[in-house]
Formats: structure tokens, C-alpha cells, sequence
């Protein structure tokens, strides 16, 4: 299953749109600590809707391994893209640090410059840059963690494995899930469903089990990603259809629940740095994504709630399960990025039935 996905994710990317626009800037041999030279008067300047978590991981460590300075804009990654292509003509950021991803390109072809780092080839050969080269993939978020409340599965008696137990009608009305018209996990959560819930990826029976999920919902559906593994936690649900780095985090404070990554197959998608067309300090710019992809900042991630897309690295975070132990599946992120309007739309009229 797992290499069936990586061909169809590859694939996929291969027929994508063309590649950026954009000045290709050649890549720098070497990593990415050795071969900094910043002259001792660079300031990179970074738009990123990142965590106050992993700006302070990340910056200081950049910082002292190339010498270069950091001048930070944090906002939300509409205003941050808002931002970037107001500023086009005359572009003041050097970097959009996450939130960019294959549906950010694909709305704004034009913004961004390509580059492919020399630190390319260290990373799992499902996450590399397919024909587009304008964004670069550094981390992992896991889209199919279920979270389960331990007190009520016991007193339910319900067993969760995957996606098909959520069906138990034992759970009707006690899964907290979110609208994937509304919310962004809740998207990437049905996309999760659509693939691996099927005879074949993304077919009619997968959609059948869609309706099925929707019915067991019983009319409740949280607008809030929080309010899903939070209610788990508190007992007002069983089950929540969640996403890994909240799900484990509640489960490092000490939380009474467990965290289930479903049997059928479980998606990580991508998170991407990209080089904004024109920016002002490329060269900077290009080792800072050098660093992201580097060994030093992947082991950073390996101890985070996220994942380096350099999966060889053990996880030193004792709460995440290792993908040698987890179905792991490979969405085809440009075919759910086309589909998704219209399926939006049908999931709109399932949950209205």
C-alpha cells in the first residue's frame, strides 16, 4: 500500500502545473552550517504563521549556525500571502516560512521563486519537489490521529482501531468532528478517509463510508479543532477524528486518552518553505532553507510533536509512535487540491441530508 501511494503521489506531482516563475537560483554544495557566509550583516526577513514553539526552536539555532539575522512578521498564512502579493512589484519578505503548500501555489503561481537545495536528497523520497521547484517540504503534520477518551471507552465498551470502528453504533452521537467545508484539519481528516476508505483511492465506496461517518456524527459537528481533542479529554465525547500534534500533546500533559492512528492508513501532509520571487536577500534566503533541510534542524523536529521529513531520524519524543509501527499513506496532494471545491460541496450535502 505504501509504495502504491508513493507512485501515485509522484505521478500526480509530474502532471501538475508548470513549475513557479521565477529567477532558479543554483544550489549551494555542502551543508548548510558550513557554508553559510552572511558577512556578518544579512538580515533574512521571514513571513510565518508558525508557533511561538517552533520560531523559538528554529531562529536561534539558524541564527548562531549561519551568522545570519532573522526579522520576524508573524501573522496567519492568508495575511501572510495577502501581504506578499501586495508587495510583488517591490517584495519586502525574503521567505513565506509554512503555510505554503501545493493549493498556495497553485492560487499564486507568480510569487515565488525556485530553488531545490543540495539537502533535497536527504529527505523521504514521498516529500521531494516533483516538477514544481518553488516550495520546499520540511515537516510533517499528521492528519489522521483519532483521539480517545480512555474512562469512556471502558465504560462503552468500544475498541478503535481505525476508521471502520467509528462506525460502532455504540459511538453514535459521542465522535467530536470538525466541518471540512469549514476547517482545514477537518479537510485534510476527509481527504485521509477518501483514500484509504475505499476499494481504490478516492472511489464511490469511499464515499459511502463518508455518509455512514456523517450519520454517527448525529447532527454534531465542532467548529473549532480545539473543541475536538479538548471535549475528548474533558469526557464530552468518546472519540475525536483529529490531527497528531494536538492529540499528542494532550496526551504528553498527562490527559487520560489515547491516540490511534487508523489501521487502514494514516496521512502526513507536508509543511513547505518557499523563496518569494524577487526577495531582497536570496542568497539568505536559499540557507534558510538549506538549514530546515539540514540534520541538525530535522533532529529539532524529531523531538517535537511534528516530524522532519527526513523520517530516517528517530523521534526522541517518547509520546510518537515511530511510522515503522503506523499504515502510513501518501495523499495525492494536487488531485485533492483540484477536487476540493466539489467535494466540499458533497460533504455539504451528506451533512444537510
Amino acid at each position: 500500500m505504501k509504495k502504491f501511494f508513493q507512485l501515485l503521489m509522484t505521478g500526480a506531482m509530474a502532471l501538475s502545473l508548470t513549475a513557479c516563475g521565477g529567477s532558479s537560483a543554483p544550489a549551494a554544495s555542502g551543508d548548510a552550517a558550513a557554508s553559510a557566509d552572511a558577512g556578518g550583516s544579512t538580515t533574512l526577513v521571514v513571513y510565518s504563521p508558525n508557533s511561538d514553539t517552533e520560531v523559538d526552536m528554529v531562529i536561534p539555532a539558524f541564527e548562531e549556525a549561519t551568522g545570519i539575522k532573522i526579522e520576524l512578521v508573524s501573522a496567519g498564512t492568508g495575511e501572510c500571502v495577502e501581504r506578499i502579493d501586495a508587495e510583488k512589484e517591490n517584495p519586502q519578505a525574503d521567505v513565506l516560512w509554512g503555510g505554503m503548500n501545493y493549493g498556495v501555489y497553485v492560487q499564486h503561481p507568480d510569487l515565488w521563486a525556485d530553488y531545490t537545495s543540495p539537502n533535497e536528497s536527504l529527505i523521504d523520497e514521498a516529500y521531494r519537489q516533483g516538477d514544481v521547484k518553488c516550495y520546499t517540504n520540511y515537516m510533517l503534520s499528521g492528519s489522521g490521529a483519532l483521539i480517545i477518551n480512555n474512562k469512556l471507552q471502558k465504560e462503552l465498551g468500544f475498541e478503535v482501531n481505525g476508521y471502520a470502528d467509528l462506525l460502532n453504533p455504540v459511538l453514535k452521537g459521542k465522535i467530536a468532528s470538525g466541518d471540512p467545508t469549514k476547517s482545514s484539519s477537518a479537510w485534510a481528516e476527509l481527504t485521509n478517509m477518501l483514500l484509504v476508505m475505499g476499494d481504490e483511492a478516492y472511489d464511490e465506496k469511499a464515499w459511502e463510508y463518508v455518509e455512514q461517518f456523517v450519520a454517527q456524527l448525529d447532527g454534531i459537528q465542532l467548529d473549532s479543532s480545539s473543541a475536538i481533542y479538548k471535549g475528548v479529554a474533558d469526557g464530552e465525547y468518546a472519540v475525536g477524528v483529529s490531527y497528531e500534534d494536538p492529540c499528542i500533546k494532550m496526551l504528553s500533559d498527562g490527559a487520560d486518552v489515547s491516540v490511534v492512528y487508523p489501521s487502514e492508513g494514516a496521512v502526513w501532509l507536508p509543511a513547505a518553505v518557499a523563496i518569494v520571487k524577487g526577495a531582497p536577500h536570496e542568497d539568505a534566503a536559499q540557507k534558510f532553507v538549506d538549514f530546515l533541510l539540514s540534520d541538525e534542524c530535522q533532529t529539532l523536529y524529531a523531538g517535537t510533536t511534528a516530524r522532519p521529513t527526513n523520517t530516517s531520524l528517530p523521534l526522541t519524543n517518547e509520546f510518537m509512535k515511530p511510522f515503522s509501527e503506523i499504515n502510513v499513506a501518501y495523499e495525492d496532494i494536487p488531485f485533492c487540491a483540484e477536487n476540493k471545491t466539489d467535494w466540499q460541496a458533497r460533504y455539504a450535502s451528506i451533512r444537510d441530508k
